[in-house]
């Protein structure tokens, strides 16, 4: 069984000090960030590697990390994790299960704050490819205007994107999506 890499928890993000394992996890699936290098031209580096906690919960939950926190360095299982996480993200069942649905089917995630959505997704990774993607994720009884949808697009189509709304059946356990593609009349 291959070793897990350790990672520590601090107030709201998870941290791998080592720097050649924090370089095998960006690897593995582009997780993370290198501590002070926005775009790392290789996978790399020598600095800590940053998680956020959807990542820190995904990479747990597929038992390639142990995430400890405190001096005492106690072990933090799946359970405290999620409520961690449940504290800090709006809806956070709903966008991890879209995260995790993205990340299972091999694309690479990263949030999409500076798209105003929740998430930028890769098919390669970035730094390899501009994201084709951004994803908003709603949930099923919830509204959305057009204006909302034209806004949205618009921006996609400024920043070369296609818009992507997806939304969870947290019961059922699937997601589905729903894609706009703009085209000029």
């Amino acid at each position: 069984m291959p070793k897990r890499t350790p990672v520590e928890f601090i107030e709201n993000f998870l941290v791998v000090w080592d720097p050649s394992n924090g370089s095998e996890l960006y690897k593995k699936g582009y997780y993370g960030k290198p501590l002070g290098i926005a775009k790392p031209k290789t996978p790399e580096f020598k600095v800590p590697l940053i998680l956020d906690l959807m990542e820190g919960l995904y990479l747990t939950e597929k038992k390639l990390v142990t995430v400890y926190e405190g001096p005492s360095e106690k072990k933090m299982g799946l359970r405290r994790l999620r409520q961690v996480a449940k504290r800090l993200y709006e809806e956070f069942d709903e966008k991890y299960a879209v995260y995790r649905d993205f990340r299972e089917k091999g694309l690479v995630v990263t949030p999409g704050i500076k798209f105003g959505c929740d998430f930028a997704v890769y098919k390669y990774g970035p730094g390899v490819e501009h994201a084709p993607y951004m994803v908003s994720v709603k949930k099923a009884k919830s509204t959305i205007t057009a204006t909302e949808i034209v806004k949205t697009g618009r921006l996609a189509t400024t920043v070369r994107k296609r818009f992507i709304i997806a939304v969870p059946d947290l019961e059922k356990g699937h997601v589905e999506y729903l894609i706009f593609k703009w085209f000029k009349a």
